[in-house]
């Protein structure tokens, strides 16, 4: 296991980062994390913005209580918050949020209010400093992952297939896009840190056909890599049915039943990583503890479904599944954008 200690390197990574971030002297920055956020990173930020002569204070929550006996992992909306006004007025005031609660914000429900005012938030992925060393963010992503929001914008109709035999078609007109390049430096923003991908929230009943998750293919709530197919039949975004044998589909369908509300089985968002540097082999490198995955959400060409809440298409629920795919080809409205895998044109590193 790595240890969590304190390195210069890992000060002078945050640096950087906050950086890109616009952070200088006198930027008033919120330090938010809970009590079971990675204590490395939370001490990390304060060092890094110390350096860089912020105004920087801590906003320190307990851990939520367990609502739910099915445990909860990596879903990017925290309830750490709680809706408490002090804390959310002193999140908006503040010019830049650095979120390290261990969910994260992402999806949270007081991203609005907290963004409103145009403070910017930056989630640092609640992954071993290791990981975020690598995955530095890099300008000419920034550009290609823009270029890849615009070609979503302007598209109706996704098409996704695989040589497992996914058939997935998506019409993504009028769906709300997100992005992360691994920083946030302009008012009003949220970015994740490791970034590098693009996606959408479909609308309601726009999302219909087949998925199969193949072996190397990754469940990252289970924080597992496939090793046998799991086929998903999805109709008007649900899913309803899941078939496959062995731990991998038994896994899919218990903790998705888990779930009392069916709004679990249904897409909450699709899209495809750009960033070259991610790696989607690295999730075998790590201890669970110290990964959160977020690299194998970026990996260039990967295509990512989502299971779980949209409140684009009016659902809310805590199950969730991140299921980034290998070998997929891609398209929008009929431009190959991935080609088994691999990122095409404009988008291509």
């Amino acid at each position: 296991m790595l240890q969590e200690r304190i390195e210069g390197k890992w000060i002078e990574t945050f640096t950087r980062v906050f950086e890109h971030c616009k952070v200088e002297t006198g930027t008033v920055v919120a330090i938010l994390s809970e009590t079971q956020s990675r204590p490395v990173n939370v001490q990390l930020a304060e060092l890094a913005l110390h350096r860089l002569g912020a105004q920087a204070f801590h906003l320190i929550v307990p851990s939520p209580v367990q609502s739910t006996n099915v445990p909860i992992r990596s879903t990017g909306a925290s309830i750490a918050l709680q809706g408490i006004r002090p804390i959310l007025s002193a999140l908006a005031q503040s010019e830049f949020v650095v979120d390290l609660t261990v969910e994260g914000l992402l999806h949270a429900p007081e991203v609005p209010e907290i963004l409103k005012n145009g403070a910017r938030a930056l989630m640092i992925s609640n992954e071993h400093p290791d990981t975020l060393e690598r995955l530095l963010p890099d300008p000419e992503l920034t550009k290609r992952v823009k270029i890849g929001l615009k070609k979503l914008r302007a598209a109706r109709k996704m098409r996704v297939t695989s040589p497992a035999g996914t058939l997935l078609e998506v019409d993504v007109s009028n769906a709300p896009l997100g992005a992360a390049w691994g920083y946030a430096d302009r008012p009003g923003l949220i970015s994740h840190w490791p970034g590098g991908l693009c996606l959408c929230f479909p609308q309601a009943k726009t999302v219909n056909g087949s998925l199969v998750l193949a072996p190397g293919d990754i469940n990252l709530t289970f924080k597992r890599y496939i090793e046998n197919p799991i086929m998903l039949t999805i109709e008007d975004d649900f899913i309803t049915k899941i078939e496959g044998e062995g731990v991998d589909a038994d896994l899919f369908r218990d903790y998705t039943a888990a779930w009392s509300e069916e709004e679990a089985y249904a897409v909450s968002h699709v899209g495809w990583g750009m960033n070259p540097a991610a790696r989607w082999d690295a999730m075998a490198m790590y201890d669970k503890r110290d990964f959160n995955g977020t690299e194998l959400r970026a990996f260039a060409g990967n295509f990512l479904y989502s299971t779980g809440a949209n409140e684009t298409a009016g659902r809310h629920t805590q199950g969730h599944f991140d299921l980034p795919m290998r070998n997929c080809t891609i398209f929008l409205d009929g431009e190959e954008i991935v080609k088994q895998g691999v990122l095409q044109g404009e988008l291509a590193p």
